[in-house]
């Protein structure tokens, strides 16, 4: 099914114009012609669906090849990814196409004192996309970024002395922010506004905030570096649906998979069926706004191979989630040119757990071994190598502040 949008004749034109465009900029890339050969003409927004998609590292090949440049203003260039495959590349001119996102959809204003948590620089772009958001909203700004575990009493304290309405940040970040408020006592009672870009939203986060700033309420972004922002929600919305922007066009695949082509005539990156490894659906939003709105089922490409069996990361994380005292988890799959030496599920205790020795490890490990083949049949001869592991931090990327379900490591 293809998202489609109220719009004039005119305006279809255009975003036609612009997928045309894409289209023949890819053509002029040698290692992806091919697979265009047939495709010349872009006959509508549902025509779209016919042509072959971008998946994984072909916009890297394209991009490598185009090398594009902002008709005005600079050329920012950024990357994604890293923790679990290659690095993607993604191009965006200043202001980062927030006008667009800003005219349909405005959480802060002129009177908000806004956190920006986002982690600054490195080649990650949220940071930067966010104070381009708080900047069309003309609201105060503290740019934080990221912080070390000494100084979020002072910062917290600060917060609430500014009386800060508004905080932004990855789950996992804002997750770091709100538990050392509530352990350190610190209370936020201005703040009603939590912006979220980056991964998907952690319920776990609800208590913390509850017992922080009881007024606070989610305002989420969905994009990527290579997408930018497709979609936003807000608290009326569930967690995982999206509303998708005017210039932002969703398709559903048969496979459940979705892919995104952006009709916005400034983008750099030629975004025409790009696949994220998101699967999803379209379904009309519980908050009542007319349209069909965008749901989010979670990673497609969590299947990793351990000893030539492939292991479903996402159903190991929520088996492990759904056990008692258990706050979070994490799969760390360590390699040795190519084979899994080991498995660990690192595992944090919930907040309310009194110490490590409220989760069963031992437990947890058996009931994995029991109900998953590929770690029984994988770990049969060295089972010490499969472990659960209760971990004060699990694995996150310095650089973006994301924390995934998992990652692969090699041993040195």
């Amino acid at each position: 099914m293809t998202e489609s949008f109220s719009q004039s004749s005119e305006a279809a034109e255009s975003r036609l114009a612009v997928a045309q465009h894409s289209l023949d900029r890819l053509k002029t890339v040698p290692a992806l012609a091919a697979r265009y050969d047939g495709h010349d003409k872009i006959l509508s927004l549902d025509h779209i669906a016919t042509v072959p998609p971008l998946v994984k590292d072909d916009l890297n090949v394209a991009l490598a090849h185009l090398e594009p440049k902002a008709e005005h203003g600079a050329t920012w260039l950024f990357q994604s990814g890293g923790s679990t495959g290659a690095p993607k590349v993604g191009y965006a001119p200043t202001g980062f196409y927030m006008a667009g996102v800003h005219a349909q959809w405005a959480p802060l204003d002129r009177d908000d004192v806004f956190v920006n948590g986002w982690g600054a620089g490195r080649m990650w772009g949220a940071h930067f996309l966010a104070a381009s958001l708080a900047d069309l909203c003309g609201c105060q700004v503290i740019a934080v970024g990221s912080v070390t575990a000494d100084e979020y009493v002072d910062w917290l304290a600060f917060f609430a002395a500014r009386k800060v309405t508004a905080i932004g940040g990855t789950p996992s970040v804002l997750r770091l922010w709100f538990a050392n408020a509530r352990a350190a006592g610190i209370t936020l009672p201005a703040l009603r506004k939590v912006l979220w870009l980056g991964e998907a939203w952690q319920p776990q986060l609800e208590a913390d905030m509850a017992a922080v700033a009881p007024e606070a309420r989610r305002w989420g972004m969905f994009g990527s570096t290579e997408t930018w922002v497709v979609g936003t929600n807000t608290p009326d919305c569930p967690d995982d649906t999206f509303h998708v922007l005017p210039e932002q066009l969703v398709h559903v695949g048969g496979d459940e998979l979705l892919d995104f082509t952006t009709l916005n005539p400034e983008m750099l990156n030629p975004v025409l069926r790009y696949q994220t490894g998101d699967a999803g659906e379209i379904v009309a939003c519980a908050c009542g706004r007319p349209g069909g709105a965008m749901r989010v089922l979670g990673r497609r490409d969590s299947v990793v191979q351990v000893r030539g069996l492939g292991l479903h990361v996402d159903d190991i994380v929520a088996q492990v989630e759904r056990g008692p005292g258990v706050s979070r988890a994490q799969v760390v799959i360590t390699e040795n040119q190519g084979r899994a030496l080991s498995v660990e599920v690192l595992v944090l205790a919930s907040a309310d757990s009194a110490a490590d020795s409220s989760v069963d490890t031992e437990q947890l490990r058996k009931d994995l071994l029991a109900s998953t083949f590929t770690l029984s049949t994988a770990f049969q001869h060295d089972p010490g190598n499969f472990r659960v592991t209760v971990t004060e931090a699990l694995v996150s990327n310095d650089r973006t502040g994301k924390t995934s379900n998992f990652v692969v490591r090699e041993q040195t």
